[in-house]
């Protein structure tokens, strides 16, 4: 986690709170660990909705495009000019 945390309040069903602490005794993970959880699972959910949004801004190109693209960003990359 970052320097800075901030505490959050939240509310889940029993169920899901049971398989979520189930899952992290499994993984011989404490307690405390379920911030860590929380931090890792909303971080994932963000980059899967960042990429499902790439992917419907670029559905209109061919792969082809798509990849001659992504060349000329790795050789503009490559040259240091960022």
């Amino acid at each position: 986690m970052g320097d800075e945390n901030t505490r959050w309040t939240i509310v889940i069903d029993k169920q899901t709170d049971i398989r979520v602490r189930t899952r992290l005794a499994e993984r011989g993970m404490k307690k405390g660990d379920l911030s860590k959880f929380v931090v890792d699972a909303v971080n994932r959910d963000l980059f899967m909705q960042s990429v499902a949004e790439l992917r419907e801004g670029f559905k209109d190109m061919s792969p082809e495009e798509i990849e001659k693209l992504v060349d000329e960003a790795v050789t503009w990359a490559r040259k240091g000019d960022c």
